[in-house]
């Protein structure tokens, strides 16, 4: 799962990123108004925590910008003690939750996968395509009720795919989504195809079906034959 942090604190930023990433989260970061502004308008996220006190703007004036490029996304507002107005503002704009500073690790966490259950997983934390389960909490993917050991990238490639089932997802939307804004530096997408060739093996190995359709040009879709 993608995540942008907003934060202008530097020491907090680190904290929170390296935090979540041990959590098993695509983190990326910024910490300017202006490199939010960048960030948002070239790439898409999952979720999105948003400081509203930037030093060079007002958080909830990147609303409309994730609202544009990012409709899909969840937004975690992130905000002072005091500021209850701002909170109010954030979610009639569109926000779907807030913390207050200073916070646990552990609540943002847990805020973090609720608001996902609901925003991209329709409430549920479990994705059933046929004989393949994932416990999207547990990062846990069942074949045929048996437990099939995947690498983070290999799960989150899956968890993608069923996501979005039965559409064309190119090649590049992978990268992005899987590997962040680093993948726009590859020469080719041959990890890609490496990850996906395994993730196909495992699934066969263990009596599951191979939904998996080559897109000549294009990318890839998951669906029934």
């Amino acid at each position: 799962m993608k995540l942008l942090i907003i934060e202008d604190e530097a020491d907090l930023l680190e904290t929170v990123r390296s935090y979540l990433t041990g959590e098993g989260f695509l983190c990326e970061t910024a910490s300017t108004y202006f490199k939010a502004e960048d960030s948002l308008s070239a790439y898409t996220y999952d979720i999105i925590i948003l400081d509203i006190t930037l030093p060079d703007g007002n958080g909830l004036d990147l609303m409309d910008i994730i609202k544009k490029r990012n409709s899909r996304a969840g937004i975690l507002i992130v905000s002072a003690r005091n500021s209850l107005n701002d909170k109010l503002s954030g979610l009639d704009m569109g926000a779907d939750d807030y913390i207050t500073k200073p916070f646990h690790l552990s609540e943002l966490n847990s805020r973090i996968k609720a608001l996902a259950r609901r925003r991209l997983f329709n409430g549920v934390n479990e994705l059933i395509f046929n004989e393949i389960k994932i416990n999207i909490d547990y990062t846990e993917v069942y074949v045929n009720d048996k437990r099939i050991d995947l690498t983070k990238k290999e799960f989150e490639i899956l968890v993608y795919f069923i996501s979005n089932q039965s559409k064309v997802l190119t090649h590049e939307a992978i990268a992005e989504h899987v590997w962040g804004d680093n993948s726009s530096f590859a020469d080719n997408f041959d990890f890609i195809y490496s990850h996906i060739k395994n993730l196909r093996k495992k699934i066969q190995q263990n009596g599951g079906n191979d939904y998996l359709r080559n897109i000549y040009g294009l990318g890839y879709k998951f669906c029934e034959k």
